[in-house]
């Protein structure tokens, strides 16, 4: 794992199309803006993490002939609170 400091408006740049700004320092909390192309799918780790549990419990409960219960949307919940700025 590579650890970097960054202050307010710094940025670090991943490859030769992603860059992530810190914006605000407000706290124990860190707002980052990404910018990417957009093919590049941006996911916060928890919400990944819950959409792979969701997505394996399907599967099991299919193979076991039972409904599934629809597994929740990666896309919405990733971005409910994210903005895109132009």
């Amino acid at each position: 794992m590579l650890v970097l400091t960054r202050r307010k408006n710094q940025s670090i740049v991943i490859g030769d199309d992603i860059v992530v700004t810190v914006l605000e320092v407000k706290g124990d909390q860190i707002r980052l803006g990404i910018t990417a192309p957009r093919d590049v799918q941006v996911y916060r780790e928890e919400l990944l993490a819950a959409l792979s549990e969701a997505n394996k419990s399907a599967v099991l409960a299919e193979g076991a002939g039972q409904a599934a219960p629809p597994a929740p949307s990666a896309r919405g919940a990733v971005f409910h609170r994210a903005r895109r700025v132009a």
